[in-house]
């Protein structure tokens, strides 16, 4: 015991040697000061307290959304829904990885066993898209370490073990173009059957673009204080491709062929919200964002964990009225109210007025996400446009029994979720900031989207 207590002191008196803080507690320093950065394409909205819920009579909601005072934590919101073009991206990455993946997997097994195969530069047809090569060298020993005892980086949305997929080879979609009868083979599978395919013009089967992810339920989690975390792991498999035809079941004995082929593809729709997406569709979004900023922030400026970005995510529906509001407390419309034009007769929103003329504010569907004015804090079609998914769970009488302090009911047993906003087809009631409606988590709609926030890490509250 008398060597132990002499290896302790030993101990203190180095440490304390090889410090500058004078034995006074400086606290642990963790790198230079954190300054949250602002995310392209979002706007601050600042913490605070407004009323939440109707402040008037409300008989078509049927008092469910009654007046109460509300604090919402500082957070970033989307300055626009997510649009075509936006989520075209995250399609595209989940086909080409799929598509990569069965290319590396093809070309690793007909290369199995044959050392005169070339690798790397020399590599040709089917074998440039193996998988990384790994200098074992020059990897590091944590790499060396999991590569030996587990196989793989514990990456549980890699379905290739650990191995890196080489995205400097640009994929080759054109026919003519394939590289060998290997290429050909894994593109075949990617592509619709032959026998439904018409002037012989391929397609992407899109029920083959799925994207797989594992979240935490760290909520259920800290009631339940588990002994294994993995318990409380959810691994969602789920089609990202929005639903087109959409523009056909919602609507019957009316034409929408031209919308329903081109709404999602044509380029002339690129800056359009997109619709078709379900509530889970719109959860793997925020996930694929959040992967792909962190993907960066540890590459390009090596930080470490604890400094990755927040989460991407749905908005609860109190952020949400709290950001639709743009700091105007008791107002009917994100513009402030009462009336749904300007003084010149112009609309401030995308909806349904004059008992169902739809052109009467200058569009008959979607328009472009940055359409009309923005409100105080900067957000533009808050109000019609395309209703939008929260991530909060819809119980009529929840604003009785929610917390005043950041609410949010989550309830995975309840497949209706709140949508804000109104949209394109709706009266005006439904463009009124406080007012609630639902849609079943996987239904998707023509007119309903959706945008992401992200939390701000600090205090930043609303001056007053």
């Amino acid at each position: 015991m008398k060597r132990l207590i002499g290896y302790l002191l030993i101990s203190f008196i180095v440490v304390s040697c090889g410090s500058n803080d004078r034995g006074e507690l400086l606290g642990i320093k963790l790198g230079k000061k954190y300054h949250p950065e602002k995310p392209f394409g979002m706007v601050f909205i600042p913490g605070g307290s407004f009323t939440m819920g109707k402040t008037d009579e409300d008989p078509f909601g049927g008092y469910n959304a009654p007046a109460k005072t509300t604090s919402v934590r500082p957070f970033y919101m989307d300055e626009t829904e997510i649009t075509n073009s936006e989520y075209k991206e995250f399609v595209f990455w989940v086909r080409d990885s799929i598509v990569r993946t069965r290319l590396a997997l093809f070309a690793e097994e007909l290369s199995f066993g044959d050392n005169t195969v070339e690798k790397g530069k020399n590599a040709k047809g089917i074998q440039r898209y193996r998988f990384k090569e790994v200098d074992t060298s020059k990897a590091s020993p944590y790499y060396k370490y999991m590569m030996n005892n587990y196989g793989g980086l514990g990456d549980l949305n890699s379905p290739s073990e650990g191995k890196y997929l080489n995205w400097n080879i640009k994929l080759e979609w054109d026919v003519d173009k394939f590289p060998d009868q290997y290429y050909s083979e894994v593109m075949d599978s990617i592509y619709i059957p032959i026998e439904d395919t018409y002037n012989a013009n391929r397609l992407v089967d899109t029920k083959k673009i799925e994207y797989r992810y594992v979240w935490f339920d760290a909520n259920m989690a800290a009631k339940k204080s588990p002994e294994r975390r993995k318990d409380f792991f959810h691994e969602e498999v789920l089609k990202v491709y929005p639903d087109t035809t959409v523009w056909v079941k919602d609507f019957n004995y009316s034409y929408n062929d031209p919308i329903h082929q081109d709404y999602f593809w044509h380029r002339a729709y690129n800056d359009y919200p997109v619709v078709g997406v379900n509530w889970h569709q719109a959860n793997a979004f925020c996930n694929w964002r959040t992967a792909k900023k962190n993907k960066f922030v540890k590459k390009k400026k090596k930080r470490a964990i604890i400094d990755l970005a927040p989460a991407f995510r749905l908005p609860s529906e109190a952020e949400w009225e709290y950001a639709a509001r743009g700091g105007l407390q008791y107002s009917k419309y994100p513009w402030g109210g009462p009336y749904t034009t300007t003084d010149q007769g112009c609309f401030l929103a995308n909806f349904k007025p004059e008992r169902g003329d739809y052109t009467a504010d200058g569009a008959l569907y979607t328009v472009e996400a940055k359409s009309y004015n923005a409100n105080g804090y900067g957000l533009y079609n808050m109000a019609g446009n395309v209703s939008e998914w929260t991530e909060t769970s819809f119980e009529p009488t929840s604003y009785y029994f929610s917390s005043t302090l950041n609410p949010d009911v989550k309830d995975s047993r309840n497949q209706r979720k709140v949508v804000r906003g109104g949209s394109w087809k709706d009266v005006a009631y439904f463009l009124e900031v406080s007012s609630r409606d639902y849609e079943y988590a996987d239904s998707a709609r023509s007119y309903i989207g959706f945008r992401t926030v992200q939390d701000y890490l600090g205090t930043k509250l609303t001056n007053k």
